[in-house]
Parts: structure tokens; sequence; C-alpha cells
């Protein structure tokens, strides 16, 4: 990367993340993290879409389709009944565009920017609520 500071023009023939790239790179944060942690999440599945949709967008109040930069949608795992009939697969979206106006706005690498959001959408999975993450957060600072 220092070459890239050091000569500006170096940064000329990059471009930002598709889609597909993010998902790899959402793919091998997922990889890296704890076996333990990964084995409870083996029937998530993990997209990523530029922008939320509007339904999701009004769900959310949010004021912004840069207001979102993951989502998850399912039934947490402590909140599972085995007796419930068949049960789509926890889904976590990430979104391309969000997470790339965060990563030009903060002095973070797209990696850790991609990290905490995957990280904080699969604590949903777990049935944590965004407080729950917020205190466990500030505890870990």
């Amino acid at each position: 990367m220092a070459d890239l500071a050091s000569a500006p023009l170096n940064w000329q023939p990059l471009k930002a993340p598709s889609l597909a790239e993010l998902e790899e790179l959402a793919i091998d944060v997922f990889r890296h993290l704890p076996k333990r942690f990964r084995n409870l999440c083996a029937n998530v599945v993990v997209q990523v879409d530029d922008f939320p949709s509007d339904e999701v967008l009004d769900e959310m109040q949010a004021e912004s389709e840069f207001d979102l930069l993951g989502l998850f949608h399912g039934t947490g795992l402590p909140f599972r009944a085995e007796s419930a009939p068949v049960q789509m697969p926890n889904m976590i979206w990430l979104y391309r565009r969000p997470i790339l106006d965060y990563w030009a706005e903060h002095d973070e690498t797209l990696g850790a920017v991609v990290k905490h959001v995957l990280v904080h959408e699969i604590g949903h999975h777990f049935g944590l609520s965004d407080a729950d993450m917020a205190a466990i957060e500030a505890a870990a600072e």
C-alpha cells in the first residue's frame, strides 16, 4: 500500500470492488472467524447487494439508502423451535455502496469494515440486539 500512497497515479487503474469481489472479501473474512463461531453459522446465507430494497428501507425507517450497511433477516438461534415448520435459512445482507461510502469516510481498512458489519449481523443470528452488541463493544474497548 505504500507504493499507492507515494505515487498517486498508481491509484488510476483501481476500481471500487464489484458485488462479486465484496462477496469474496466477506467469505474470506468469515473464513478467518473463530471455528466455533463459524460452526454456529453453518446455515446462514450471506448475500451482497448494492443497496437495501425500498421495502427494507421503509421497514427499518431509514432516511437514506446509505443508512444500512448490513441486515440480518430470520429467526435468531435462541428463538428457533425444533417443532416449528421448515424455516427459511437465516440471511445476512451486506450492502456494497453504503459499506464503500462508510469506508471512504473513516480511517479503517475495507476488510475491517466488512468484518465489523458481518460480525454485527451474525450477532443478530445469535439473538443479540443492537443494544447488546453496543454494550459488548463498549466493554471490549
